[in-house]
């Protein structure tokens, strides 16, 4: 007969807080996948002045608000992730999380409401706030889970932010499907996909206020007993256990140990000291290259990229779009449970760039060689040639190759190869790195689509093989490695001198030891 333990549900408390603060992360996937559809309907286009006389597209125009639309919320998010840090230091996770849900839902309800008299303006300012709410809320919700989550389940627990992140983007892509298919012709095209976002947004806000502040904040602001009361609520846990004491210990040295190790820190020995400068290029440099892999490029327009090879029609483009955020989400959810540890960090990213190239170079040749014919304004769209259906076969095995390498391991690699001491401005050249490639290439890439046809995908294999598998060749691999080791792998100390420095603190530990035994005796 099935018996349940008392250990069950021990953690129950911090899987809810986990839910609560990773409606955010979907709001995050969901936020950058809507906009490509909305702005490849048909109504939208016509609504705001997209269109010419003859019921052709103006493609010049298409494409400047098209690349418009979806850009300005990486640049408000930009803003959003840089002014997390100090803000969630000053107010706490929780009421961080709060106000950036707030400022992200002023933003959904300023996009919703455009049309008639409030023109596209409304819907930039809207997805501009929204940005800075999205940008805030992906910094801060995985540090909050990640801080009130024991050790026990925290991998777990933290490796399904990029789980999160394509479940957004896939409920987004079937959203704008439903929207194609049954209400075309009218303002719902952007008014819904808009609109929806304040349901997963009012379920965090409101989720929010049912779950404590991270016990970790409130020991670095000193507020001990109401940090030991949190943790003891966390971990289900009397007050005064000596599992609840302990822990909390742990995290007042661990606190103490990173104020300790930044005293003294200035920009010059961060950026310049020795071992440092090759560690800020890494981070810079492999969020450049995860943003020009080409995957923000067809996950943010996933529609046009899926009508630039054949798939003609919203109701074709948007459904190609539905099962690649379903093949997405499948995909990063084997590698994130089942391959993230076995493979290694080097050996991953290598086989998903060159995945990832090879994939693009075929469509590029396909695309070369069957061009896509475009039917003229006002026939109906035929259905997907072979050579289509072939392109969007390897589209999706192409995500597959991203979604095993470099979707989810650039974050664990720059967080593996920073000590305590620079760890902070590391990440923050990392996410700002991130947030600048991604806007830029979301920027772009109605352009390039429109003036490069086949050579778009050509110019991606290039830089998958040519730049992003090659650069991971010559990254040092940080599987099972501590993080004291990293200052050996880039030269900070020499492995000499780091062996002689333990030896000498074994030697002072067994001196100390064997003088508490004398004592006693």
């Amino acid at each position: 007969m099935f018996r349940v333990s008392g250990d069950t549900f021990k953690n129950i408390r911090v899987y809810w807080l986990a839910f609560v603060a990773y409606w955010g992360i979907i709001l995050f996937g969901y936020d950058t996948g809507i906009a490509g559809g909305v702005v490849s309907q048909a109504y939208f286009e016509k609504s705001f002045g997209l269109v010419n006389a003859d019921g052709s597209i103006n493609k010049s125009k298409d494409t400047e608000v098209s690349s418009n639309v979806v850009s300005v919320l990486q640049a408000g998010a930009f803003f959003g992730a840089l002014g997390s840090a100090p803000i969630s230091a000053w107010l706490g996770r929780k009421l961080t999380l709060i106000g950036f849900t707030v400022i992200f839902a002023i933003g959904a309800i300023l996009t919703t409401v455009a049309g008639g008299s409030r023109g596209i303006a409304y819907i930039y300012g809207g997805r501009v706030i929204s940005g800075f709410g999205i940008g805030g809320i992906s910094a801060v919700a995985p540090a909050y889970v990640s801080e009130c989550s024991p050790k026990n389940v925290r991998g777990r627990i933290t490796g399904c932010f990029q789980i999160m992140v394509a479940i957004g983007v896939m409920i987004s892509y079937f959203i704008n499907l439903g929207v194609g298919l049954h209400m075309a012709s009218s303002p719902n095209v952007w008014r819904i996909p808009s609109g929806f976002q304040l349901v997963p947004a009012g379920i965090m806000c409101l989720g929010l206020f049912t779950v404590k502040e991270s016990p970790r904040w409130l020991a670095s602001k000193g507020r001990v007993a109401e940090g030991i009361a949190n943790l003891a609520y966390l971990r289900r846990e009397p007050y005064d256990s000596d599992e609840v004491r302990l822990e909390f210990a742990e995290i007042e040295a661990a606190i103490r140990e990173e104020q300790e190790a930044r005293k003294g820190l200035g920009l010059k020995e961060a950026f310049f000291g020795k071992g440092n400068f090759v560690r800020f290029v890494i981070a810079f440099v492999i969020f450049l290259l995860q943003q020009w892999s080409g995957q923000n490029s067809v996950g943010y327009y996933a529609p046009q990229i899926f009508s630039s090879i054949g798939y003609s029609g919203t109701t074709n483009s948007l459904l190609a779009s539905g099962i690649y955020g379903i093949v997405k989400v499948l995909a990063t959810t084997l590698f994130v449970f089942f391959f993230v540890e076995s493979l290694g960090r080097k050996a991953s990213l290598f086989i998903s760039a060159m995945g990832m190239g090879i994939t693009f170079f075929i469509i590029g040749a396909i695309l070369k060689t069957h061009p896509v014919v475009t039917p003229p304004p006002g026939q109906s769209a035929p259905p997907p040639a072979p050579s289509s259906k072939g392109m969007a076969a390897m589209l999706y095995i192409y995500v597959c190759f991203y979604s095993m390498g470099w979707g989810p391991l650039p974050w664990v690699y720059v967080s593996d190869i920073f000590p305590t001491r620079t760890r902070h401005y590391g990440l923050a050249v990392g996410s700002g790195s991130q947030w600048l490639w991604n806007f830029v290439v979301a920027k772009v890439t109605p352009t390039l689509e429109a003036d490069l046809g086949f050579k778009l995908f050509m110019m991606f294999a290039t830089i998958n093989i040519g730049g992003m598998a090659v650069f991971s060749l010559f990254l040092p691999e940080t599987k099972g490695r501590s993080l004291e080791e990293m200052d050996i792998i880039f030269g900070s100390v020499s492995a000499e001198s780091r062996e002689a420095f333990i030896e000498r603190a074994l030697d002072h530990k067994e001196i100390t030891s064997q003088r508490s035994i004398d004592n006693k005796i």
